[in-house]
């Protein structure tokens, strides 16, 4: 069976970070007993890696390349922020140290209500400075792996990744959404 839209592939890879000076480091390993896990063609994994991956077939190796263009964008400076300290602030008007602290991701609520993951980069007296920019952002990534099975989605688990687009946190069983997103009743 080939890699195809509505497959499951299981992969095992590295992938590596592609400096300047052509120099790679391994930033991510999907291995044994730890596999990437994917169904094809249902938007969870970057186009230009579905294409790379697509008619690729058990026991198959690969090897590619995919540009920042292909990934996550240049890097935008314009996406670091300095922000109120206050907006970090938990129910009891403290400073939310708990989940905010330099290197935490923090979810964001942009202007049009939503929500974006945000790294937070400097904490001082009285501001956070935030980085909305993807962690790989400005990296070109080079992917050398196996593909280890292939095999049809199930109609269960599509129905989980089709719910699971419109809220994020349901796992297809509504009865224990409560997630309160609404596309479910709850």
């Amino acid at each position: 069976m080939k890699i195809d839209n509505q497959k499951v592939a299981t992969l095992i890879y590295d992938m590596y970070v592609v400096e300047e000076d052509g120099k790679e480091e391994v930033s991510e390993r999907a291995t044994l007993d730890q596999p990437l896990i994917y169904c094809h063609g249902e938007g969870m994994m970057l186009p230009a890696f579905e294409a790379a991956m697509l008619g690729k077939e058990v026991d198959e190796t690969f090897d590619f390349v995919i540009t920042p263009d292909q990934a996550y964008g240049d890097y935008d400076e314009q996406g670091v922020m300095t922000l109120d300290k206050k907006l970090f602030y938990n129910g009891d008007e403290e400073f939310d140290s708990e989940r905010v602290y330099e290197g935490a991701i923090v979810p964001m609520t942009t202007t049009d209500n939503q929500i974006i993951n945000a790294q937070v980069i400097e904490i001082t007296d009285d501001k956070v400075t935030i980085d909305l920019n993807h962690p790989l952002a400005g990296e070109t990534l080079h992917f050398v792996g196996k593909v280890i099975d292939v095999r049809d989605v199930t109609p269960g688990e599509l129905k989980a990744l089709h719910h699971r687009g419109k809220c994020g946190r349901c796992h297809g069983d509504c009865n224990d959404c409560n997630s309160g997103c609404g596309s479910c009743g709850k």
